[in-house]
């Protein structure tokens, strides 16, 4: 089991899927009283942050039009665990070529609208339209 806690858009649909069906594994543990120790220690998952992150995932689920109907059910469990969120993300690249190729996809448009690359908006920018304003 493990909480990948990458940005669930960056996920193929098997990571996506995967996580979220992890996640209601760790809760039933939890409920049935099972130790998540060795996950925990191995630095897998962050109980804190099992209902906020599945909430993430569901939502990346909808948008790609999947259904969802697992709600997690209530638990309770001390808060425990830590996941190095930058360690996972290469972890994932090096794991899988599809989500690999997302994470890059990613970056490289991230990189471009730093650069002025890419226009985020529709129609000219402010200065282009002060330009056209001074000038006509």
């Amino acid at each position: 089991m493990r909480m990948w806690l990458v940005n669930p858009r960056l996920m193929c649909r098997q990571h996506l899927l995967g996580e979220h069906v992890e996640l209601h594994m760790m809760v039933g543990c939890i409920v049935r009283g099972k130790s998540l120790a060795g996950y925990i220690e191995q630095g897998l998952i962050d109980t804190a942050l099992i209902e906020r992150r599945h909430l993430e995932l569901v939502r990346e689920m909808e948008r790609r039009g999947y259904t969802h109907g697992s709600e997690l059910p209530a638990f309770k469990v001390p808060a425990a665990g830590s996941i190095d969120r930058a360690q996972n993300l290469l972890e994932l690249k090096r794991r899988c070529k599809s989500c690999a190729a997302q994470i890059m996809h990613s970056k490289d448009q991230r990189q471009k609208t730093r650069r002025g690359i890419l226009k985020t908006t529709a129609g000219p920018s402010t200065r282009a339209q002060k330009r056209g304003a001074r000038s006509g």
